[in-house]
């Protein structure tokens, strides 16, 4: 049930009518008419902006146009008042019986009420954290991770077929240096002493790695040179710094439906395939770039290059994709492995990238575009770095890694449910400051903690109810007499349960998980204010001393919220608490 798609259609009829008698222009087209929860509560509990939008290509005064709608939208039993407020918005408060249809659906759709089939089951491909596999994830990783995952889930929910994508950067440069480093540890492990140069990698967590490869080989590798162990080294290594990054996900909840290899691109033909089709399109040219921005000519070569005309599809420069020596620039493995996406039948593609990503925005929008004739979409989000504190002081504690935090170790602290809400708490583009503490106290202030309680609080009065021989189960709460929840802040709690649906619906077209904990707080905020104000006023406390009909009707809507709060957890990827120790 998604009571502002209904009122929507309600409005939509309406304005059909007005058409019908003469009052409006049967040209009009109503796209941009919309129905949302008013900037102020207090204003009524929805607003449409259809006069507003309508007036000037019907020539009207959005006054008349708005006083009209409103005379024919009072007609309907579902609508209490229909108030025309400044230039033209309509206002519009509800019958209280509309609510409590809300919190009745919640309780006998289940899982299923808010969810949509707004795509319509269309294939989308969400590609997410894609590190080099060179060592263990780190915490800006760990937001990458996040993200990605509860936007698939989000995309799942309101109705698009999802695929979960990992690109594995195996093609480049780093995995020789990874390679070298793996050996140094090899060496160290048969009682050699080594040192590692500059550029390679010296964290502990290869030590592992080598002490694998002397178990996998012996000594078969010891002291022989690079072009005989390299390429062998090279693959094991990458394989075994995939299963830790693949063990380092599980530990967060995250599993993806595919791995793809870059170097699987490479003498496949694959990078070669997808750039003929930019060729065919005319895209494809031998030219010399302008000196980039800071450049002097003492510091800068003009070198013939082979040219993707990026610039035909909204980006600031032609691209380079074969250097003047003739290997592959790094955007055409990129290129490539778009065009197999899009080859592979998706309807969207989404990559999330990290914030020092964002130069490559424009260029891999125009190669999609290009390569699927506009037809294929392409939404790039960036994920903002992450600020790690303790006792409001910046905070380091990785010496496996060396240099970084890693993902297992914010885990460890503060296990996946937390690590995953919090860094849900701000939109990706935006950076985001993570205290060990903070997340982990008892307060208000602690959205993680603040949305769990009131999940566990409802979950202790189903409990007490059930101990009272109080029938509390799904299907009789549904069917049960709702309308004696007419008290303001009981249809505070219903109304904010009806914008569910709408909100998921909107989170999933935006692409913005976020909003989904940003709602889930205000949820929990109304449950608590109920709850707060059944200790000064009983008559709103859910369990009604020997009045089992009355404690089951204020049941019924507390453990609506906890269907919802189980929904928009599991889009999140957090298990919702029974109880709170």
């Amino acid at each position: 049930m998604n009571l502002f798609t209904e009122i929507h259609g309600l409005v939509l009829a309406e304005l059909g009518r007005l058409q019908a008698e003469g009052k409006l222009p049967e040209a009009l087209d109503f796209a941009n008419v919309a129905v949302e929860p008013p900037r102020d509560p207090a204003h009524g509990d929805m607003a449409t902006n259809a006069a507003m939008v309508l007036a000037k290509p019907a020539g009207l005064q959005p006054r008349a146009i708005a006083e009209d709608l409103a005379a024919r939208l009072l007609e309907d039993d579902r609508i209490e008042s229909a108030d025309v407020a400044g230039p033209g918005f309509l206002n519009l408060r509800l019958s209280s019986g509309m609510w409590h249809a809300v919190v009745r659906a919640a309780l006998q759709d289940g899982d299923a009420f808010g969810r949509s089939a707004m795509g319509a089951g269309k294939k989308v491909n969400v590609e997410y954290v894609s590190a080099n596999p060179t060592g263990p994830l780190h915490v800006g990783h760990t937001r990458g991770a996040v993200f990605g995952d509860a936007l698939a889930s989000l995309l799942d929910y309101v109705g698009y077929e999802v695929t979960r994508e990992y690109y594995i950067n195996d093609g480049g440069a780093q995995v020789d240096v990874l390679a070298r480093s793996v050996y140094l540890r090899y060496l160290e492990a048969h009682g050699q002493a080594v040192a590692f140069e500059d550029g390679t990698y010296p964290g502990d967590y290869l030590i592992e790695v080598g002490e694998a490869l002397k178990a996998e080989v012996g000594a078969a590798y010891v002291d022989q040179p690079e072009d005989v162990w390299l390429a062998e080294v090279r693959s094991f290594a990458t394989d075994r710094m995939m299963d830790l990054i693949r063990d380092d996900l599980k530990s967060l909840g995250v599993e993806m439906d595919v791995f793809f290899s870059e170097k699987s691109l490479y003498g496949t033909g694959l990078i070669e395939k997808a750039l003929k089709s930019l060729e065919d399109r005319g895209l494809i040219y031998e030219g010399v770039l302008e000196p980039p921005k800071g450049k002097t000519p003492e510091d800068w070569e003009p070198r013939e290059q082979t040219l993707f005309r990026s610039t035909d599809y909204g980006d600031d420069v032609d691209r380079p994709v074969k250097k003047s020596d003739g290997s592959w620039t790094y955007f055409a493995p990129d290129i490539a492995y778009h065009y197999d996406k899009i080859t592979r039948g998706f309807d969207k593609l989404i990559d999330v990238f990290g914030a020092d990503h964002g130069g490559y925005v424009k260029r891999m929008k125009a190669a999609v575009g290009a390569l699927s004739d506009n037809r294929v979409p392409l939404d790039i989000k960036l994920c903002q770095l992450v600020k790690l504190y303790k006792n409001g002081e910046p905070f380091k504690m990785s010496k496996r890694a060396g240099t970084f935090v890693t993902l297992r170790d914010v885990v460890d602290q503060v296990g996946p449910d937390v690590t995953r809400f919090v860094m849900l708490t701000r939109k990706n583009d935006a950076p985001l400051d993570f205290d060990f503490d903070k997340v982990l106290e008892q307060s208000k202030d602690n959205p993680v903690f603040y949305v769990q309680y009131a999940n566990a609080r409802v979950n202790s009065v189903l409990r007490k109810a059930r101990e009272a021989g109080i029938d509390v189960e799904d299907a009789t709460l549904a069917k049960v007499d709702l309308s004696g929840l007419v008290h303001e802040a009981e249809l505070a709690v219903a109304r904010k349960l009806a914008e569910w649906p709408r909100m998921a619906e909107l989170a999933g077209r935006t692409n913005e998980p976020h909003r989904v904990a940003f709602y889930l707080y205000d949820l929990a905020s109304d449950l608590h204010a109920l709850w707060n104000r059944g200790n000064d006023e009983p008559a709103l406390r859910f369990l009604q001393e020997d009045n089992p009909a009355t404690s089951q009707a204020k049941i019924a809507l507390a453990r609506s919220v906890t269907v919802v709060i189980s929904s928009g957890l599991g889009i999140l990827g957090v298990t919702p608490a029974e109880e709170m120790r």
